[in-house]
Formats: structure tokens, sequence, C-alpha cells
């Protein structure tokens, strides 16, 4: 197999005297969903946040596209293509639709700006159709459209989505995780963190679960399926 997109490798990181992640081994390669699941306070945003640059690493390898960004910012880090959608959005309310989705070529792609911006709304119609509205007035799933579009707009290698469905109606998860498959079939990278094991696990490839900052299952999406104690613990069956 070829080498990976994103490798960690006793990957250690934290807050203060507090070290939430204990050493994690995950892999993504080029073209694959992998599902990094697990409960609140497990540690995967923290994972993300590490990956972003936006917490230190305090110890083990980090590398992208073969290059170690164990010491990189998260300006660098998004220019290098490796693009967060964080969790609760984190839109800007007090922009229109498009400024919003104009930051987010500012770090990288910013020369295809306008045909990334017609992709996204080739993606998310209802973007284009509300592109002048404050960002702050849109419902919850088209604040989360308008993320993930966002990150879109910077050409991302890998895009890592953190709990994308949290908050939305079925209907809207549902379309949501039609989208990621999209996403997926159209070649693009995805680390998905997600606390919706059964969905993620549908459109996975592969999937590592998280526990007290240390991964406890790691294999393919049947595999994990497979697993009595997975299955227990996450799925009720």
């Amino acid at each position: 197999m070829s080498e990976p997109l994103l490798s960690a490798r006793g990957l250690r990181s934290g807050y203060g005297a507090v070290e939430v992640l204990r050493g994690i081994d995950l892999d993504v390669h080029g073209g694959e969903i992998v599902a990094l699941l697990g409960s609140n306070g497990a540690g995967k945003t923290t994972f993300n946040n590490t990956v972003s640059g936006i917490v230190p690493v305090r110890g083990g390898t980090l590398r992208f596209e073969g290059r170690d960004i164990s010491r990189v910012g998260s300006r660098e880090v998004v220019a290098r293509g490796l693009i967060h959608v964080p969790e609760g959005r984190r839109i800007f309310p007090n922009l229109s639709v498009l400024e919003n989705l104009e930051l987010g070529s500012f770090a990288r792609a910013r020369a295809h700006r306008a045909t990334n911006l017609e992709r996204v709304f080739a993606l998310f119609p209802r973007l284009r159709e509300r592109s002048a509205q404050l960002a702050g007035t849109l419902s919850g799933g088209e604040q989360q459209m308008l993320a993930i579009g966002r990150g879109l707009m910077g050409e991302p290698r890998l895009l890592i989505l953190d709990e994308p469905s949290l908050g939305l109606s079925p209907l809207l998860v549902e379309e949501l995780f039609g989208l990621i498959a999209q996403l997926h079939a159209q070649g693009l990278a995805i680390l998905l963190v997600e606390q919706n094991v059964a969905q993620s696990l549908a459109i996975a490839q592969r999937a590592c679960v998280l526990e007290n900052g240390a991964i406890r299952f790691a294999g393919s999406s049947r595999e994990l399926l497979a697993t009595d104690r997975l299955r227990q613990a996450y799925l009720g069956a």
C-alpha cells in the first residue's frame, strides 16, 4: 500500500498538566474514509485539534504527505491541504454566506475561488439561494452545509469532519452522510469523527475507536461491526 496521506505514530497531546492523547497510531490513505469513533471525552476533538496544529504535539510523530507536521502551525497545516471542519460549525454569524465561503480560500486556493465557489453551490444549492443572507440566520442544517462548503473552498487533500451530524434531525443526518459519500466518490480523503457509529461504519472503509485517549479497536468497518464488544458498547446489539 502507498504511503499514508496522514500518519500519526505514538501521538501524545493534551492541555496543561492533563495528557489527553496517550500514544495514538492512526493512518488515513488517499481516497478513503476513516471513521474515528468514541464517546464524549474520549479525545476525538483533541486529536483533530492536534493534527490541525491548534493543540501542540507533546510526543510521537505526525506526518502529512510524508512531511513532518508535528511543529507546524495551524495556518501552515491548512496551506498544505489538511482542512478541519470543527465541531459546532464555527461559522461567522454576522457575515454573509458568501463572505463565509470566501474566507475558506484565504490561506489556500485563492486563485481558484470562483471555480470552487461554483462547486460548493452545485453541492449545496440552498447556499446559492442564501448567499447574501447573514450566516447566523441559517438553520442548523444550512449552517453545517456552510461549514463544510467553507472547508471545500480550500481544495482539501484531506478533510476532517468533526461531529458533522451533531444536533441535526434524522432526515438531515441521512442527507449529510449521503453528501459525505458523494465527496468520497469524487476522490476526497476524509477523516470522519463521529458519535453516530452505525452511519459512520456504513460509509467508511476503515474505523478506529478511541477510549480514554487511546485506540481500543481498529480495522475495516466490517471487522468492527463483527466485534461483539463494539456492538454492545456502541450499537446496543
